[in-house]
């Protein structure tokens, strides 16, 4: 997935300044798409130059005027195309599971705390998911299509986020158990 249809997504039901998208993708798809605000307002550029999206300056009182963008057809249908294409998933690149295949004696206490680190990172992040499924998703079946999918989504994060505790809770335990003394034949 570009950063282009994260964005045109988020543009989907509502108008929104630079600043407006970039502070509420940092609260939805930012979850699952990560971007800096410099890159969404770059991209913000080339999808106007694109003829996806219109730009409106909005004058305001006491401050500068604002660029809104809405999507226009081209760019509903330029979505529309791109979610009937094939998903690809993008594999991940983290260091701590390459950091893993250097386990010895002497970093394991740090291996282990990174784990540890990593697992209350994961725990504020379901405890934000969960908060969101419970104020906007009590009951996914009543809910407009749409917003089924993004529910689908957030359930999707919940449960990843679920299976990375038990793998955290598993590979500290595996971790308390390496005593200084060399297992691997090395």
């Amino acid at each position: 997935m570009a950063l282009s249809h994260a964005i045109m997504t988020a543009l989907l039901e509502d108008d929104m300044s630079g600043y407006e998208l970039a502070k509420a993708f940092d609260i939805s798809l930012g979850l699952f798409w990560r971007a800096s605000h410099q890159q969404i307002y770059q991209e913000l550029h080339k999808l106007a130059d694109r003829g996806w999206l219109q730009r409106e300056t909005v004058a305001q009182a006491g401050k500068p005027d604002k660029i809104v963008y809405a999507l226009t057809g081209a760019g509903r249908s330029a979505m529309a195309e791109w979610v009937m294409g094939n998903s690809r998933v993008q594999e991940g690149k983290d260091d701590l599971f390459v950091k893993l295949y250097n386990l010895a004696e002497s970093n394991a206490a740090h291996l282990a705390m990174e784990i540890g680190q990593r697992r209350e990172q994961m725990m504020q992040r379901l405890y934000l998911y969960e908060k969101i499924r419970r104020r906007h998703y009590a009951d996914p079946t009543a809910l407009p299509v749409r917003r089924k999918g993004v529910f689908l989504a957030l359930l999707a994060g919940i449960r990843q986020g679920e299976h990375f505790l038990a793998w955290c809770d598993e590979a500290q335990a595996i971790l308390a158990t390496v005593d200084g003394k060399e297992t691997d034949g090395g």
